[in-house]
């Protein structure tokens, strides 16, 4: 009986059991280090190879974060957010008790390339209205934004602090345009320079790409957006119905 329990409650989950508890607790908060392997050693009294163990399991939850040369630190958790509904980053971040922010990188009026040009319904080369941005949840940073409109339409729109005003809400309740629908892409690729710097990770990171293009009125195409996600922070999910069976 005796060797029974200590199998099923080996030394690494013991461990494992109560870093993960005051991971929960906040006792270790996210993005803190972890104490060294020598430490947690002395502390539970057990092997480096059992420390090792019950790290590896800690990782393989998501509740820390190997980083090569530095250290093991508690994982900032992953945002959930869902693909059920149209609505801007604002409305997300506001729904889940986050504080949303963006910085504002850069904004002009650019020659529209094929596919920018597909999505707007515009002829290549038309000129259309960029505007970049960081978005942010609580001071960090979230996705990277490339939003394009039709070149009247965003001249307007970047006469507005984009700091603190949702391109959504001056669509809607600045210039009347309801925004009725919106067909989105997702795929999973690599951070360019760009993303990296504007994301504050490293280039090659994973990251989630969102291309969104939003309609008003008459199937007419107003917004076009290339949302880049920290892979690391976000997760998406989605309810899907399954199409009725044709009756035989």
């Amino acid at each position: 009986m005796m060797g029974a329990t200590r199998e099923s409650n080996p030394l690494y989950a013991k461990v494992e059991l109560t870093l993960a508890s005051e991971i929960a607790a906040g006792v270790l908060p996210p993005r803190s280090q972890l104490p060294t392997e020598d430490r947690l050693i002395e502390r539970f009294g057990v092997s480096r190879t059992t420390v090792r163990k019950a790290i590896e399991n800690l990782v393989a939850r998501g509740l820390v974060e190997i980083r090569r040369g530095v250290g093991t630190f508690v994982a900032q958790p992953k945002i959930i957010q869902e693909l059920t509904e149209l609505t801007g980053f604002v409305e997300d971040m506001q729904a889940l008790g986050r504080t949303p922010t963006a910085r504002l990188l850069d904004s002009q009026i650019v020659p529209a390339e094929a596919d920018v040009a597909r999505q707007l319904a515009v002829s290549p080369g038309s000129l259309v209205m960029r505007i970049q941005r960081v978005r942010l949840a609580d001071g960090l940073a979230m996705s990277f934004d490339e939003t394009y409109l039709p070149r009247e339409l965003g001249e307007k729109i970047v006469t507005h602090d984009l700091e603190t005003e949702p391109i959504f809400a001056l669509l809607e309740e600045r210039y009347h345009l309801p925004l009725i629908e919106a067909e989105y892409r997702l795929e999973a690729i690599t951070a360019t320079p760009t993303v990296a710097q504007a994301l504050a990770v490293e280039p090659g990171n994973p990251v989630f790409l969102i291309e969104r293009t939003s309609y008003t009125e008459g199937s007419r195409p107003i917004d076009y957006e290339r949302l880049h996600y920290r892979g690391d922070l976000i997760r998406f999910i989605t309810r899907l119905s399954r199409r009725p069976r044709a009756r035989s």
